[in-house]
């Protein structure tokens, strides 16, 4: 089989695709014959050993895979030859084949096609766990949406109209805006390029301020950091919740005195983390979701697709920050 490789560190144009052994299941595990990879923000860090989790080299990325079962090891009830599934691997996923733990694996609707399933998990798994879990977002609140346009920001968009909040989609152009507007958000605004000096960080807030109205917004989700936090942050209603995504725009440095006045809270969203931590928790959430995917109230937005072949510069696309919605890498 191939896999696209990470052997050194360095950005996608270190990677290579080479020929490896098939997997074999150990106990408890499955081997996927993969369709289809979602690319995700995580598959820009590792291969630069900048995120949480370094892999012993080589390795191959993609943290999230649909496919089919192609044999199992022993134990294995969850699923069984033949199964349509997607997976969470946290890494892995840009090969022809992987063997993960079977529980890692989610049957899929035959209504659902593999480039769809593997552009699901992360991005609506991620939004989902936010907004209802750790944001706890209600009817009729206000939510804010930084990088509305990427993966888990169209995902949150169309999550929180679906739980019923008053979306306002923000993103860094107006086809970005469009977007995100065609998938259920209420509003937009068009915010300017970072970095930003003190007075482009006012400049910002005032606008975010304008979009979410006088009483500030409840909820902020932010999926860009950087400097964009901040001037977030100060659109926030009293006791609003400002839920901490990731970084794209780089690692934020919020005043804490911000939080003081406002009384609002910043939480944190470590979605793979707590998928560990509450394994009943987390296959109650891909339930639900599933039935709204199934019910058509949230549908993946695939923009583009690229060959296993030119992997890495599907990983160079969405490095830019210019995709729509999710990426996907075929793999057949």
């Amino acid at each position: 089989m191939k896999a696209l490789l990470s052997k050194e560190v360095g950005g996608p144009e270190t990677l290579v695709l080479e020929d490896m052994p098939s997997p074999k299941p150990k106990p408890g595990f499955a081997v996927v014959s993969v369709k289809a990879v979602g690319v995700n923000y995580p598959d820009v860090l590792i291969i630069e050993d900048k995120y949480q989790f370094k892999p012993q080299r080589p390795f191959a990325p993609g943290s999230e895979i649909s496919g089919v079962v192609k044999e199992i090891g022993e134990g294995v009830t969850h699923v069984k030859v033949g199964d349509r599934v997607l997976g969470n691997t946290g890494w892995g996923g840009m090969a022809e084949e992987l063997a993960l733990e079977a529980g890692r694996l989610i049957k899929i609707p035959d209504s659902m096609p593999f480039d769809e399933a593997a552009a699901f998990i992360m991005t609506y798994g991620t939004s989902y766990y936010a907004l209802k879990d750790r944001g706890h977002l209600k009817p009729g609140e206000s939510l804010l949406v930084l990088g509305a346009a990427g993966g888990v920001g169209l995902a949150a968009v169309e999550l929180g109209r679906a739980m019923g909040a008053r979306v306002i989609a923000a993103a860094s152009s107006e086809e970005k805006v469009a977007l995100a507007k065609a998938h259920g958000a209420d509003s937009g605004v068009v915010y300017p390029l970072g970095p930003f000096d003190r007075e482009g960080q006012k400049a910002l807030a005032d606008i975010f301020k304008q979009a979410v109205g006088p009483n500030g917004v409840d909820m902020v989700y932010d999926g860009v950091g950087g400097d964009y936090a901040e001037a977030a942050v100060r659109s926030m209603a009293w006791e609003g919740r400002f839920l901490v995504i990731g970084f794209p725009a780089g690692i934020p440095r919020v005043p804490f005195n911000l939080a003081l006045l406002k009384s609002c809270d910043i939480v944190g969203v470590f979605w793979g983390a707590a998928v560990a931590r509450d394994p009943a928790a987390h296959q109650q959430n891909v339930k639900e979701l599933l039935d709204m995917y199934v019910a058509g109230r949230i549908k993946p937005h695939v923009s583009e697709h690229y060959p296993l072949s030119r992997a890495a510069e599907a990983i160079s696309h969405l490095a830019s920050r210019k995709a729509l919605g999710k990426v996907v890498v075929m793999v057949d």
